[in-house]
């Protein structure tokens, strides 16, 4: 018998993502949402706390793939990112400071409300700037979408991604001082951190795009020899306790401007890609427990508001300045919805450095299932309404 359950066990994991892709499949196609909403349903009804059918997440090999399918949208991202466009129209970043400074300080004056304590609300506040790069490239890569919009939501997502991660490390930071009088992991949990993982992701652009220069076989090979690029970075930030978030960004970045180009086939790193994008998602909704979801269900929708309307008024009030009309301002702040895996994986690997604070932000696990699910959505009316997408078909 306990072999048996051994044998159950050991097949849960390839059990759920089989069962996720195909309800991801069948989904989109009866009903035109995202694959990815699927994805996060599926994982969230399997996880321990609901049915029990999959194992409680313990990081290990689990975290690190879906860390590597992580490090591949990112990756994407990055490459994604023009330097030249934001050089020539500085107020993307600007627009980008303020949405994220907006976000941040209405997030903190919603849990203070709430009567969070500093921590906590210092926490909220930090993940709530971020948004999730793993469902905005995937919608956009799926809906084939291109325009203004698209292109600023890509370029205020990295740079969400990074202002969230610095502001996050930095309250990991304080935790550490506050709990353990450590100054030196403070500040490593802050500046440091971001400028090495940037460091380590920018060698990889140099080095990488060299080497396949050098075998003459830059165009047959790239998508291989980048995505195994990814998997290593990924590997040695995950050892060394760095950000793989921003290393793969600064990766693409870095190659992007090294002048590799990717072909139309090779875009979401192909089967490989799509595979470890539904381990993404059916790992980060498996972390929640419906008991947390219920319990901060009130606290997560006021932020959900709170964050969609400072994205929405920053993003607005510099449209003009920044060269689009009020009309795509403000859908480029409904763009920015997403936010579940980007805060999932941060929450995990703290929890594994042994921060446990963050297990007290019941609020999280309910904003990060509504958004895991309704955040793809969002980000797919946008840019139809936005006419850079084509309306939603599906099957009668």
């Amino acid at each position: 018998m306990q072999e048996f359950l051994s044998v159950l066990t050991s097949l849960a994991w390839p059990f759920a993502i089989t069962l996720a892709w195909l309800v991801g499949e069948f989904g989109q196609r009866w009903t035109g949402l995202p694959r990815i909403s699927f994805y996060g349903l599926v994982g969230f009804i399997l996880a321990a706390p609901q049915l029990g059918i999959l194992p409680l997440p313990e990081g290990g090999t689990t975290l690190l793939l879906a860390d590597v399918g992580f490090g591949l949208i990112l990756f994407e991202l990055g490459y994604r990112i023009n330097l030249r466009w934001l050089r020539t129209n500085p107020w993307i970043g600007v627009t980008g400071l303020v949405e994220a400074g907006l976000t941040f300080v209405g997030v903190y004056l919603v849990a203070n409300a709430f009567g969070a304590a500093l921590i906590d609300r210092l926490m909220l506040a930090s993940l709530s700037m971020a948004t999730s790069p793993a469902t905005v490239v995937r919608v956009i890569n799926e809906q084939k979408s291109s325009g203004q919009v698209t292109e600023r939501a890509l370029h205020l997502c990295a740079l969400n991604c990074v202002l969230a991660v610095f502001a996050f490390n930095a309250t990991v930071g304080l935790w550490i001082f506050r709990t353990f009088e450590d100054v030196g992991d403070a500040l490593w949990n802050s500046l440091v951190v971001l400028g090495v993982s940037a460091f380590t992701g920018a060698v990889f652009g140099l080095v990488v795009p060299g080497i396949l220069r050098l075998l003459g076989k830059l165009a047959q090979d790239a998508t291989v020899a980048f995505a195994l690029a990814v998997i290593l970075l990924v590997a040695i930030t995950y050892a060394l306790g760095l950000s793989p978030v921003v290393a793969a960004l600064a990766f693409g970045l870095t190659a992007r401007h090294r002048r590799v180009a990717f072909s139309q086939a090779q875009r979401n790193f192909g089967a490989l890609g799509e595979l470890l994008t539904v381990v993404l998602f059916v790992f980060a909704a498996s972390t929640l427990d419906w008991r947390r979801v219920w319990a901060g269900a009130l606290l997560a929708v006021a932020l959900v508001l709170v964050r969609l309307l400072a994205k929405m008024a920053g993003v607005t009030a510099f449209a003009h300045l920044s060269g689009i009309s009020w009309r795509k301002g403000a859908l480029t702040g409904v763009a920015l919805t997403p936010l579940s895996v980007f805060v999932i994986l941060l929450i995990e690997h703290a929890r594994h450095a042994g921060v446990q604070v963050v297990e007290e932000l019941r609020a999280v696990a309910a904003v990060t299932m509504l958004l895991e699910v309704f955040g793809p959505i969002i980000l797919q009316r946008a840019l139809v309404w936005a006419r850079e997408a084509p309306e939603v078909n599906h099957a009668a």
